[in-house]
């Protein structure tokens, strides 16, 4: 019984050294070749691939959305994202799409450059254009364990079409992310 205790001893110091040096090697959940999938709160003012609800005299609001990225280089992802969307007063729907990258500095604040657009039912104004937004973001990554991060973070995303509106947005947000 005691070279069994020994021996399970000296199996977990090996494999806790072992995870210990593949980290201190750049296996860190940032690194390049890593996925990521995000989920992040959403914005009913603009095409989004977040998710978010509203409901105000019986009338609602939704959307469903995930971003995707794969680390191209330590702390570097480049991301696309896919949203659904619609709204129960109007019957009219859209979908959200979003390209850009995303780099932690320090492995742990994310900024974000991306391109977000969207078509679809009524989302389309006077002069037929439909939104298009370059936004640019910043937070902080929480890494709850090897696989999950919380990010809470600010967003300003300007408009590309000055005939659909000139005004830029303000979101403050949450997402929540799984690297692999």
């Amino acid at each position: 019984m005691k070279k069994v205790l020994l021996s399970a001893v000296a199996l977990l110091a090996f494999g806790f050294a072992n995870a210990q040096e593949e980290k201190s090697e750049g296996g860190n959940q940032t690194s390049k070749g890593k996925w990521l999938i995000e989920a992040n709160t959403g914005n009913a003012m603009l095409g989004t691939t977040g998710f978010y609800f509203a409901s105000q005299d019986g009338e609602s609001q939704y959307n469903i959305g995930l971003d995707g990225g794969y680390f191209i280089m330590d702390n570097l992802a480049l991301k696309a994202g896919l949203g659904y969307g619609g709204d129960s007063f109007s019957d009219t729907s859209s979908f959200s799409y979003r390209l850009g990258a995303k780099y932690y500095v320090e492995s742990m604040i994310p900024v974000t450059l991306d391109l977000t657009g969207a078509s679809g039912d009524g989302v389309e104004n006077f002069a037929g254009e439909t939104p298009m937004w370059l936004g640019v973001g910043a937070g902080y990554a929480w890494f709850l364990g090897d696989n999950v991060s919380i990010e809470p973070g600010i967003r300003y995303n300007h408009s590309l079409n000055d005939d659909y509106t000139d005004k830029g947005v303000f979101q403050l947000n949450v997402g929540f992310a799984l690297h692999f």
